[in-house]
């Protein structure tokens, strides 16, 4: 059973090669490709080495990258993992028993945010059980699917937000989608920026907004009120 890893990036220099060196001690055998989003910091440049493949899109764009990067994979499985993730140890391994079910069209571990402040244990809990009951899951996570199921999907959809939940609800309808219990580590770094507490809220907020059918684009500008930094919000604003 053949890995894919596509990983999605943009102006990642400053982590790129410590994340592609721990991904490749940790998924030895696994094809990784990095799909750059048109940086600017040479990152496409810093991966080069450290991965089987770097494409390079012309816009930014995580939807439209991991799409490019799946349609250029080699792999069966496909595993679409974010650059400042840690995976789980025996990840390949984990992927692998939870897919020799044939029912099983794809699956995700669960998150692990540090041990302090003592929010992201609310936050932890909160992204799973949450989840579960509405049946939502994020790009944090760490999905995987067949090939098959992907093609079926039809990919990511190019939606102003939240492109990760859309493409898991359609994957669950292609069959069984189950979790592990191997935790992937999530990067603080947008908490440590925003707020743990108030980007904790908004998250659960946009998810409980969009679980009743708030439209992505008035999701997307609630989005950028309460969980973007300055520079970011300039970005999402053009």
């Amino acid at each position: 059973m053949q890995v894919s890893i596509i990983v999605p990036v943009f102006n990642e220099a400053q982590l790129i090669r410590s994340f592609l060196s721990n991904l490749r001690e940790r998924t030895a055998g696994a094809e990784i490709i990095v799909v750059d989003g048109a940086s600017t910091d040479a990152t496409d440049q810093l991966a080069q080495e450290l991965c089987d493949q770097v494409i390079r899109t012309s816009e930014r764009s995580r939807a439209k990258q991991m799409n490019v990067g799946a349609d250029a994979a080699h792999g069966d499985i496909l595993w679409f993992v974010h650059a400042d993730a840690e995976v789980p140890l025996e990840s390949l391994n984990e992927i692998g028993r939870i897919m020799r079910d044939p029912e099983i069209c794809g699956g995700f571990f669960r998150i692990r945010l540090p041990a302090a402040p003592a929010v992201y244990r609310l936050t932890d809990g909160f992204a799973h059980y949450a989840g579960l009951l509405l049946r939502m899951r994020c790009g944090d996570h760490g999905m995987f699917c067949r090939r098959t199921a992907f093609v079926e999907t039809g990919g990511f959809p190019d939606v102003p937000l939240m492109e990760d939940v859309e493409f898991f609800r359609r994957l669950r309808r292609c069959g069984r989608v189950v979790h592990s219990n191997k935790r992937i580590r999530a990067s603080p770094r947008r908490y440590e920026a925003t707020g743990p507490v108030r980007l904790t809220f908004a998250y659960g907020w946009i998810a409980t907004l969009y679980f009743f059918g708030v439209s992505l684009c008035t999701l997307r500008r609630i989005y950028r009120r309460t969980c973007c930094a300055p520079h970011e919000y300039d970005m999402l604003a053009k």
